[in-house]
């Protein structure tokens, strides 16, 4: 997992401020919080992370759709 350095804050920090950490959530969608020098935690702003609000149904669809769109000439190729 790639984490941006503008996307961390440690616990204790969090703990301190939540506000800053869901402020920096809301700026960047996610922010990894740190305990003991290793990511532990990921606070996620929900509006900006719409497939977490998704039905059973609705992921299998949009994850059929995702792997439609990457594979699509190898599908098509195939369908010869």
């Amino acid at each position: 997992m790639l984490i941006d350095t503008e996307n961390i804050i440690s616990v204790t920090d969090a703990n301190r401020n939540f506000t800053k950490a869901t402020k920096l959530a809301e700026k960047n969608g996610s922010v990894v919080i740190m305990k003991g020098n290793k990511a532990r935690f990921i606070l996620i702003d929900i509006d900006q992370n719409p497939q977490l609000n998704m039905t059973q149904e609705e992921k299998m669809e949009y994850l059929g759709r995702k792997i439609l769109r990457e594979h699509l000439s190898a599908f098509k190729e195939l369908a010869k």
